[in-house]
């Protein structure tokens, strides 16, 4: 094996579910090899001694010791092990949970080869990045890793938004939490100031301030004196880049449209508006909604209905999973207006669609 590769643990009690999970994946091309499978978590733990895995992709239902189970040991004894649950749609509510637990990511069955090599690339990013890391830097209490997991959503979603004030108020509540946990020495606090600029490097370039992320660099160790310096060091560049993302989005010349789609493609499965769009491109709703109308024949609201009845629909053909999974999935609480939204689009109901009814296709999204 090349000592390159980075080694992979298979984890299902289903012999031919790893089987699938073998023939998926693009480990050469990734640089990986699986090194191991095991039936349930107690097996996997064994086996993780034996081949010392960077990356474990593992089912939630097995005989004996299952998934949650599992997720709870490797965030409390290999912190340092990346986590992929793989989940059908019954188990959503129990994956999600695990999953803000420890696990790195998720995938649903039956699982999509694109998404399991993208979700194995990211993986393998954030090894790389892990491994040009200090050597000390020392793991947090398995309780706070799910936390700062949490943050680190609010984070992007408030830099997203450009929510200047929800920031400011994010990072007061990481300090009062770090005051209140364990979390105060050096090594600790700067891991976390590692993790965060990481992050903010993403943002930059998701949001176009940069081509390429700034690498992540060590924080000086007058820095890392205090929690409270530690905050206001990792929280100052964050402010900056907001205040230079909300200069460039007000004051540009012309509103790029490219964008604004690619904004809507990105986050079409949350509570998104035409008023919240406005405001974060710094235009009126009026103009946006003329404008984006004017260069892809729809208008905005439409837009976000055929993303979201595009992915509706390739969910309502596996008859696995229940249609209030599919309605929370595509941004919709209420299932009975899912239903009157899917049929408008459709011609069908979902009910019908899956039973195999002739049905009328939506017009697809550009």
């Amino acid at each position: 094996m090349n000592k390159d590769h980075y080694r992979v643990l298979l984890v299902d009690d289903e012999p031919w579910n790893r089987d699938i999970l073998r023939n998926l994946g693009t480990w050469d091309e990734l640089g990986m090899v699986v090194t191991g499978e095991a039936e349930d978590g107690g097996e996997a733990i064994r086996l993780v001694e034996q081949h010392q895995p960077h990356i474990i992709i593992t089912d939630m239902r097995m005989p004996g010791k299952d998934g949650v189970e599992l997720l709870q040991t490797l965030s409390a004894q290999y912190p340092h092990i990346k986590v992929i649950v793989v989940s059908g749609y019954d188990d959503f509510n129990y994956a999600k949970h695990a999953i803000r637990h420890r696990a790195a990511d998720y995938l649903l069955k039956p699982v999509n080869p694109d998404e399991l090599n993208n979700v194995l690339a990211k993986c393998k990013r954030e090894l790389e990045k892990t491994e040009s890391g200090p050597e000390s830097w020392e793991p947090y209490p398995s309780a706070f890793s799910g936390e700062f997991s949490l943050f680190q959503q609010q984070a992007r979603l408030r830099f997203n938004d450009l929510n200047v004030q929800g920031l400011h108020e994010l990072f007061g509540q990481l300090e009062h939490r770090l005051d209140t946990s364990d979390i105060r020495r050096p090594q600790q606090l700067g891991r976390i100031a590692y993790e965060l600029q990481t992050l903010l490097g993403e943002l930059c370039v998701s949001n176009g301030l940069c081509e390429q992320p700034v690498a992540a660099v060590l924080p000086p160790p007058t820095a890392l004196a205090s929690i409270t310096s530690a905050v206001d060091w990792i929280s100052a560049p964050y402010y900056t880049s907001l205040e230079q993302l909300i200069a460039q989005r007000k004051f540009k010349n012309k509103l790029n449209l490219d964008e604004v789609k690619q904004y809507i493609e990105q986050h079409c499965m949350e509570m998104i508006t035409l008023e919240q769009l406005a405001q974060i491109f710094f235009v009126s709703k009026e103009y946006l909604s003329k404008v984006f109308k004017k260069e892809y024949n729809v208008n905005v609201t439409d837009y976000i209905v055929q993303l979201r009845m595009a992915r509706a629909k390739e969910w309502v053909l596996d008859d696995q999973i229940p249609f209030k999974h599919i309605a929370e999935m595509t941004g919709y609480e209420d299932v009975s207006y899912f239903y009157r939204v899917f049929k408008k689009h459709f011609g069908v109901s979902p009910g019908e669609m899956r039973k195999g009814q002739p049905r009328i296709s939506g017009n697809s999204p550009k």
